[in-house]
């Protein structure tokens, strides 16, 4: 089967002609002959998705993760990390074990626990009464309930040095968030193998010129990966270009999106409590924020819009978290690779998206 595209973007080379695809995988590109429409890109890769398109994943059924993966397809998301936020256990452990396996709709790559060892100080919309110390046992019984991929926890808390190195002897990935750790105790945790930091900037301990914190140990290091919340709410347009300069080739965009993101304003649930989406906003109460309503192709638009160059901001939304949770081969295209394929035309508009190449969105 070819996908009927003008050209191919492998890496940062766009390549003129056609993709054919065989059992699922890409088996030529640059192929001749047609009247091929769009460009092929790498299916976005998203892992932090609270829920979406009405749809909170941590009290989600089977037919709740297909309506959310539905629409996720339709922002051109082909794999992601379903979300969970601080809350007790009974109900982290019920969420882990409703993860369905497929829903033949984007791939599920495993779970984003955020929390619950998180700083008192930084927790966001994280409820407090959720928020726990490192407890290893805990988060054993955390990790038998479900397929965890990546674990967001603040470096700082005493004994979270054994958490992570449980994490990472697991095969599960370990990002830096919500936290007040210093630059000297994040590079402790950049040195044991947490690879990526959770919305750089946002729940963490201020950047400061004497006490540059988590995000300036981050920028400053070549080995970890900064996450980015690309809304001009969590990040504005000056500190996401300090951000590329810093950290270019090394920078994920994430959505942290809710539920009411695909929808509009309104009152929507985020770990099973009421948020609130006025102006396309989302926030909790007292105003602290909650997520974000943004999609990922409107990231690599704002990305790109930075005068950053398509391929690399193509790259943000799929290769590089790819790589985050140690999935190389994943958010690529090239021959015998997964066709996790978006369609793009040239205001960057979604045409199709297909899912191991098969067409899931035609628009």
């Amino acid at each position: 089967m070819k996908l009927g595209v003008e050209a191919a973007l492998l890496g940062r080379e766009l390549v003129p002609g056609d993709v054919e695809v065989v059992d699922g995988s890409i088996a030529r590109y640059g192929v001749s002959g047609g009247n091929g429409r769009g460009i092929a890109v790498p299916g976005f890769v998203d892992l932090q998705v609270n829920g979406f398109g009405g749809v909170d994943l941590m009290g989600a059924d089977l037919e709740g993760y297909r309506r959310a993966g539905e629409a996720l397809l339709e922002t051109g998301v082909t794999a992601y990390l379903p979300t969970f936020i601080s809350a007790p256990e009974e109900d982290l452990l019920a969420a882990l074990r409703s993860v369905p396996i497929d829903t033949h709709g984007p791939r599920i790559l495993g779970v984003h626990l955020e929390g619950p060892f998180l700083a008192k100080t930084r927790l966001g919309i994280h409820p407090p009464s959720a928020r726990r110390d490192p407890d290893v046992r805990l988060l054993e019984r955390l990790l038998a309930a479900g397929p965890v991929r990546l674990m967001t926890l603040a470096p700082e808390l005493p004994g979270a040095d054994e958490l992570i190195e449980l994490l990472l002897h697991r095969g599960i990935a370990v990002s830096c968030g919500h936290t007040d750790a210093t630059a000297e105790q994040a590079t402790v945790a950049f040195d044991r193998g947490a690879n990526s930091v959770t919305h750089l900037f946002n729940a963490m301990r201020p950047f400061r010129h004497r006490d540059p914190g988590l995000a300036g140990a981050a920028l400053a290091r070549e080995d970890v990966v900064v996450q980015i919340i690309l809304d001009w709410v969590h990040v504005a347009e000056e500190a996401a270009q300090v951000v590329w300069k810093s950290a270019a080739g090394r920078v994920a965009l994430v959505t942290d999106a809710v539920a009411g993101a695909g929808l509009g304003d309104g009152v929507y649930l985020l770990g099973g409590f009421e948020i609130e989406v006025r102006d396309g906003v989302a926030r909790g109460p007292g105003g602290v924020l909650a997520g974000s309503t943004l999609t990922m192709i409107e990231a690599v638009r704002n990305l790109h819009g930075l005068g950053v160059p398509l391929p690399d901001a193509l790259a943000a939304a799929s290769t590089v978290p790819a790589r985050v949770v140690g999935l190389p081969t994943l958010g690529r295209l090239d021959a015998k690779l997964a066709a996790d394929v978006v369609v793009l035309d040239d205001n960057l508009e979604i045409e199709r998206v297909f899912v191991g190449g098969e067409a899931r969105v035609v628009a």
